[in-house]
């Protein structure tokens, strides 16, 4: 990311976006994707097993609003959910797409009005993303949850912006406002399904969100910790631990200073995270 884009160590705040596309095994496919971002494209992370990447933006609100919608634009062109295969869930070739509105250094989440960037901007894509892409688009937070939107859409739902059915080849989307969050998995020394969902549901709390996945011969505990400096990642991993052994962490995507500030240094490598990998240091680069 070049520096241009926003000032960075400052108070102003900032717009994280996480566009979670329904694609990672095709790497000419990624290479557009990530071409489409630009500049404020600071990390990407696929996985073929799960069929999908994680897309990390941030910047000032206009550019991250133009790299989010050149990238939604490049995946309803390049994908076709009609062929696509994986263990994730999804609502479409573009599944979840999360506004973060951030300030201060080490990155925080925004408050006062500086916070209502979030939603703002949450809402700006969502009308975009239907008017220009045809995409049905539901919509998250802060009062209504991603796994509440997940249950009830196209059920007892109707889109919030959008046509009242799925598009042909790109299904919907869920356009959420969110605080940050870090998405993390464990894979279990056990290729044991049963056990991983039943660890995932012991796990399931108000700070963490969990989902048990069979990939090929491994099993994996999907984690989103919604409240980080409550529960984070050496917390996830002793509480899974002491259910089950734990063979390896997986970070997924940017991690925020303050929670590895948070976290032992000696725990680091056990729990794959590392200063590059924070949002804080990618943004300086």
């Amino acid at each position: 990311m070049t520096a241009d884009l926003v000032d960075v160590g400052t108070d102003e705040p900032l717009l994280e976006c996480v566009v979670n596309v329904s694609e990672g095994c095709d790497p000419a496919a990624l290479s557009a994707l990530s071409a489409a971002a630009g500049s404020c494209l600071l990390d990407r992370h696929s996985d073929c097993g799960h069929h999908r990447s994680v897309f990390t933006l941030a910047g000032g609100e206009d550019a991250v609003m133009s790299a989010a919608q050149e990238l939604s634009r490049a995946a309803v062109d390049l994908l076709d959910l009609r062929n696509h295969v994986g263990a994730h869930p999804r609502f479409g070739v573009l599944d979840v797409v999360p506004w973060v509105a951030l300030e201060g250094w080490p990155l925080r989440d925004a408050q006062g009005a500086a916070a209502e960037r979030g939603p703002r901007a949450r809402d700006a894509f969502a009308r975009w993303a239907a008017s220009e892409l045809g995409l049905p688009a539901f919509l998250y937070g802060p009062g209504r949850s991603l796994p509440e939107v997940r249950r009830e859409a196209w059920r007892t739902s109707l889109p919030d912006f959008g046509p009242p059915e799925p598009h042909p080849t790109a299904g919907s989307v869920a356009v959420g406002a969110r605080g940050l969050m870090v998405a993390y998995n464990l894979w279990l020394a056990e290729a044991d399904i049963a056990k991983a969902r039943a660890v995932a549901a012991a796990v399931r709390s108000a700070e963490v969100r969990a989902l048990a996945f069979a990939l090929g011969e491994q099993v994996q505990v999907s984690c989103n910790l919604v409240r980080p400096l409550v529960v984070g990642p050496a917390q996830v991993w002793d509480t899974v631990a002491s259910m089950a052994p734990v063979a390896r962490a997986e970070l997924v995507g940017l991690v925020p200073q303050t929670v590895l500030d948070a976290t032992p240094r000696s725990r680091w490598d056990e729990l794959d995270l590392a200063v590059e990998r924070t949002i804080e240091e990618r943004l300086e680069k």
